[in-house]
């Protein structure tokens, strides 16, 4: 299965509560529900696209809790989101829980990069993160997403857990598509390209001129 990352983020890279104050308010979190105001159909029609293509779903244990306290409870027959999220498989990392209470779940609480790689190679299509944050650094510093999908908002948060934290493994990714909503906010879909590259621009016979590393 590939691997696909998908989240929100604020410009300046803060995925953490945006869908409402109590999401997670950990570490004094209290600026949870950024991404409200600027839902509207286009934004939903991305989230609809991600989840339509979901076959698995692996989460860490805030996000899996947060979605459960929710999702189980939508039983609308044409919300994509509600339908794949309690109808397909389940994965959630935890260190503590022992018991999954969700139908269609089970447990990762040993190595969660050997896990991932065991259920990436099963066949099928997607196994998609959502959310997710602590996981989601676990997974991008092991080089095992094949895809992130992110949606960036035109907000500024000032703080909280952010999806490349200071030490994140460093890396180029490559523009698949890309698509604006209404209310301002960008959808990019990204794949790995390679290592980070570097290089100069220096000033030769009065011209600029790019120099790689």
């Amino acid at each position: 299965m590939k691997l696909t990352l998908n989240t929100f983020l604020s410009l300046d890279g803060v995925m953490q509560g945006p869908g409402g104050p109590d999401e997670d308010r950990s570490g004094g979190f209290d600026k949870g529900g950024w991404v409200v105001p600027f839902v509207e159909e286009g934004f939903g029609a991305v989230v609809d696209g991600w989840f339509a293509a979901t076959d698995e779903v692996l989460l860490g244990r805030t996000t899996y809790d947060m979605f459960h306290t929710f999702w189980s409870q939508v039983s609308d027959p044409d919300d994509v989101v509600a339908g794949k999220l309690n109808g397909r498989p389940k994965h959630v990392a935890s260190r503590t829980m022992k018991e999954a209470s969700w139908q269609n779940t089970s447990v990762i609480s040993g190595d969660v990069v050997a896990a991932v790689e065991a259920l990436k190679a099963k066949p099928g299509g997607e196994l998609q993160v959502h959310g997710s944050c602590e996981l989601a650094h676990t997974l991008h510093d092991a080089g095992l997403i094949d895809e992130y999908r992110l949606v960036i908002f035109p907000v500024i948060v000032g703080g909280g857990k952010r999806l490349f934290p200071d030490g994140a493994v460093p890396g180029t990714l490559a523009l698949v598509d890309s698509t604006t909503t209404t209310t301002g906010a960008i959808a990019l879909t990204l794949r790995p390209a390679g290592a980070l590259g570097s290089g100069d621009i220096e000033v030769v016979d009065g011209k600029e001129v790019i120099v790689p590393a």
